[in-house]
């Protein structure tokens, strides 16, 4: 039977040409497979109320046309409700690029770089709010000023002041390790070539460092970040894209005096290694890796090192599809509101069909009743443990082997099967796991 080949997605996502060791991507563009411009915009009744169940299994079979993969990642993400209008979705749209534009003029208010076209990788500010008067530092804040006159009048007059409010300390203090990650984060890509492009991505993580002070800013959020500015040309519209994935992610960056946020999830890798595989747990455990912080960065990044730009977009819009709750955007409303406004709200009876693969699963299960259920990407990596399974318990002598051996992984991952592998999994462990009381 004849079978399409598929296009190269590739040509979207333009590597600059003096790269050569960027991993060759998998994911190719399959008629009647990728979710295509047609069948998605088919998808929405004439008011504009998306059949999201239509579009899920298309998503995990064949991914997403890279042309509507923003538009479309917006549903995926618990943007916007599929069940809203086109007129809805418009105003809530307009409201969000208001709400980014204050939050914007604010951090410009406080460091004038946000918002004009520049970024800094030097510390502006020590920690007790004081100004650094340095060179490198004056040149990134005022480019055209602050070299003219070596540390004269000039220079003074462009010196920052003070700063007295914690808060303020706090969040300067990250802007230039933003800039320092945001020149390393995919510079192989041509996107990044332009100046623009790098502030863009520079002012979305200042801004959201800003409001969400639990977290702030770590490293590896400018990997996650970085997508939704290729993805989508409004500033805004990229930020509120990022904020909705942190949403997902950001108990794992989450750090304390004592712990990392992502712990938790890599005790839980732990676990389910334990059950799905046993031996390999007590292999790992006896080279002092039970912690398996050797996981740690794929459960950060969501394997952004493990697969080439184009296949990890790939892996991450399957596994949202495969997790999709169509009650994510009113889940995400509700925790924006008071109590009284979300109990009004509960109990609703929610449609299977809207769901994705895993979360029926979760659902049938009755993990969702009794507490959070693990995501899609601890199995991920569980699921490349089990792969790689025969050759770490022949191979692997030490913790330096088990890095190694997983790291040669990269570029040689199908995200498909990957996904697959996860899901399998899951079913297992779900039947396999001890039942909590």
């Amino acid at each position: 039977m004849w079978r399409d080949a598929g296009i190269p997605a590739d040509s979207f996502y333009e590597v600059r040409p003096e790269c050569t060791d960027v991993p060759k991507t998998r994911f190719k563009i399959k008629a009647g497979k990728t979710l295509s411009v047609r069948k998605w915009q088919a998808a929405f009744s004439p008011e504009g109320q998306l059949d999201i169940g239509k579009t899920l299994s298309r998503i995990y079979r064949g991914g997403i046309h890279p042309s509507i993969r923003g538009e479309v990642w917006e549903f995926l993400l618990g943007c916007y409700d599929p069940k809203s209008t086109f007129d809805e979705r418009e105003q809530i749209r307009q409201s969000r690029r208001v709400q980014y534009a204050r939050w914007k003029e604010d951090c410009c208010q406080m460091f004038p770089v946000v918002g004009s076209g520049r970024f800094i990788t030097a510390p502006v500010i020590t920690e007790n709010g004081q100004p650094i008067q340095d060179p490198i530092v004056l040149s990134q804040i005022n480019p055209d000023k602050g070299s003219q006159d070596n540390g004269s009048s000039t220079n003074r007059n462009n010196a920052m002041e003070p700063v007295m409010d914690k808060k303020v300390i706090q969040w300067m203090l990250t802007l230039h390790q933003i800039g320092l990650d945001v020149i390393r984060t995919d510079r192989t890509l041509v996107f990044y070539e332009k100046q623009e492009n790098l502030s863009k991505l520079w002012d979305i993580l200042a801004v959201y460092a800003w409001i969400d002070t639990d977290v702030g800013y770590c490293q590896g959020m400018s990997d996650l970040c970085s997508p939704m500015i290729i993805l989508l040309d409004d500033e805004a519209d990229a930020f509120w894209c990022f904020e909705r994935l942190m949403r997902r992610l950001r108990g794992n960056f989450r750090c304390t005096d004592r712990s990392v946020g992502v712990e938790v999830q890599l005790s839980n890798l732990a676990s389910i290694t334990q059950v799905i595989d046993p031996k390999l747990h007590e292999h790992l455990e006896t080279l002092g890796g039970g912690d398996y912080l050797f996981a740690f960065r794929m459960l950060m990044v969501l394997f952004r090192r493990e697969f080439s730009f184009c296949d990890s977009l790939y892996l991450w819009e399957m596994m949202w599809a495969l997790e999709y709750d169509p009650d994510l955007f009113n889940v995400y409303k509700e925790s924006d509101t008071d109590t009284e406004k979300a109990e009004g709200s509960k109990g609703k009876p929610k449609s299977t069909r809207q769901c994705g693969k895993y979360e029926r699963e979760n659902m049938k299960s009755g993990a969702k009743n009794s507490e959070a259920p693990l995501p899609i990407s601890v199995f991920l990596v569980a699921s490349v443990l089990k792969d790689k399974s025969s050759k770490l318990l022949t191979e692997a002598r030490g913790l330096d082997d088990v890095v190694k051996i997983l790291n040669d992984i990269t570029g040689n991952l199908d995200a498909k099967k990957a996904c697959t592998g996860a899901l399998k999994l899951h079913k297992k462990y779900l039947k396999k796991a001890p039942k909590k009381t």
